[in-house]
C-alpha cells in the first residue's frame, strides 16, 4: 500500500496503485469459476477495476479471459487495454443485436450509465440507465452480475443520521436518480425471474487524483474560486478501496439481488475539507451558500462488516491531491456536481 509520505508522482504510478490487488482479491479469483466481462469498461472506474482483476489472476497463476465492452470514443484506451491482455469488443450496448452477440460468460460487471447531461436528454438517460439493464439482465441470465448503481437513489437525510442504509426506502430526487432506481429494478426483476445471482453496488462517491468530490473542492481552492456550501457534507471512498470491495462482492451475489452501499466511513464537511486544502496550498478559501442539516449520505456499515474498512484515509487523499495539482498533473475535468440538491445533473 502506498503510504502518506510516498506521493504518487504521475499517471503511470497512479494507475499501478489503483489496480493493485489485495490478497483477498487474489484469493477470490483462485476459486471463482468462469471468465469475466466488463460492460462499459471505458469510463472513469472501469480500467483500474479491470486491471486489478487481471493482476490478481496473474498473481494467482490463473488464466482467465477478461473481456472489455464499450463504444471506445477514446481509441487510445482501447489500444492500451488490448496491450494489457484484455479481449476488446467495440459496440453500442443499447443495440439489442449487439448485446445478443456478447459471449455469455459467468462473471459480469455492469458499469454503463449516464449522469452528466442527463437533464438535456432525458429519453437517452432512461434508455441507458433502465432499458439497457433489462437487456443485460436477460442476456446474462445464467451469469452472476455485479451492477453499479449510485447513492443518489436515496433521499437527502439529516447529517446526524449517519447516512442512508440499504434497508431504507429509495426516494430519488430528479429523473437521473429515478432512472438509476429503474436500473436497480430491472436487475432485481431479472434476478428473481431467472434466479440470477446479482449484487447491486450503490457507490457514493469514488475519488482518485484525477476526479471526484475532493478534487472538485481542491480545484476551487487552488483557482481561488468560491466553494459552494449548499451540499455541506458528503462521503467518499478511494478508488482502489472501492475496486477491491466491488470485486469481492462477487462472493455476495444472490437472488433476489443484494444491495450494498460502498463508500467511506466518515461524513466529511465541505467547509473543513476546503480549509484543509487552503492550508496545503497556502491560499485563502472563500465560501458561498450555507450548509443545510441534510445531505446525500450513505452508511456503508454492511460492506465494512463484509470487507473491513477502507484502508486509505482522507488525510492521505487530500495530501496526494494537493501535491498532484501543485505539480501540474492532469485531471479528467469531469466535475461531480456534488453540490446539486435538486437532482438535475
Amino acid at each position: 500500500m502506498t503510504r502518506l509520505n510516498e506521493l504518487i508522482p504521475d499517471e503511470h504510478h497512479l494507475d499501478e496503485h489503483l489496480s493493485r490487488p489485495s490478497k483477498e482479491v487474489i484469493e477470490l479469483v483462485t476459486r471463482l469459476e468462469g471468465d469475466y466481462i466488463f460492460l462499459g469498461i471505458a469510463g472513469k472506474i472501469g480500467p483500474s477495476l479491470a486491471r486489478m482483476l487481471r493482476r490478481a489472476c496473474v498473481k494467482a497463476h490463473i488464466d482467465k479471459c477478461i473481456i472489455g465492452v464499450s463504444r471506445f470514443s477514446n481509441p487510445t484506451l482501447k489500444t492500451e487495454l488490448e496491450r494489457d491482455g484484455f479481449e476488446i469488443l467495440k459496440g453500442d450496448l443499447l443495440d439489442p443485436d449487439f448485446i445478443h452477440t456478447l459471449p455469455e460468460v459467468k462473471n459480469v460487471i455492469f458499469l454503463a450509465g449516464m449522469k452528466f447531461g442527463s437533464e438535456d436528454n432525458l429519453p437517452l438517460t432512461w434508455a441507458v440507465n433502465s432499458y439497457l439493464p433489462a437487456l443485460v439482465a436477460g442476456h446474462f441470465r445464467d451469469s452472476r452480475i455485479i451492477a453499479f448503481s449510485t447513492g443518489c437513489v436515496y433521499e437527502l437525510v439529516p447529517v446526524s443520521s449517519g447516512g442512508s442504509l440499504e434497508t431504507d426506502v429509495p426516494l430519488p430526487i430528479g429523473e437521473y436518480a429515478q432512472s438509476c432506481l429503474g436500473r436497480e429494478r430491472m436487475f432485481e426483476h431479472g434476478s428473481v425471474e431467472h434466479r440470477t445471482p446479482i449484487c447491486i453496488i450503490r457507490l457514493n462517491y469514488a475519488v482518485e487524483l484525477r476526479y471526484g468530490v475532493l478534487v472538485d473542492i481542491a480545484l476551487k481552492v487552488w483557482n481561488e474560486e468560491e466553494v459552494d456550501l449548499t451540499m455541506g457534507y458528503f462521503n467518499v471512498i478511494w478508488q482502489r478501496d472501492a475496486n477491491e470491495f466491488v470485486l469481492r462482492a462477487f462472493d455476495y451475489c444472490q437472488s433476489p439481488a443484494r444491495i450494498l452501499n460502498v463508500t467511506g466511513a466518515e461524513i466529511l464537511s465541505v467547509r473543513e475539507i476546503a480549509e484543509k486544502f487552503s492550508d496545503l496550498f497556502n491560499k485563502e478559501v472563500r465560501f458561498c451558500g450555507k450548509e443545510s442539516d441534510t445531505a446525500l449520505l450513505s452508511n456503508a456499515k454492511q460492506s465494512f462488516d463484509l470487507f473491513g474498512r477502507p484502508q486509505t484515509k482522507v488525510t492521505q487523499m487530500t495530501k496526494w491531491i494537493a501535491e498532484w495539482l501543485k505539480n501540474g498533473n492532469g485531471i479528467y475535468n469531469k466535475p461531480t456536481h456534488f453540490e446539486v440538491r435538486n437532482g438535475k445533473y
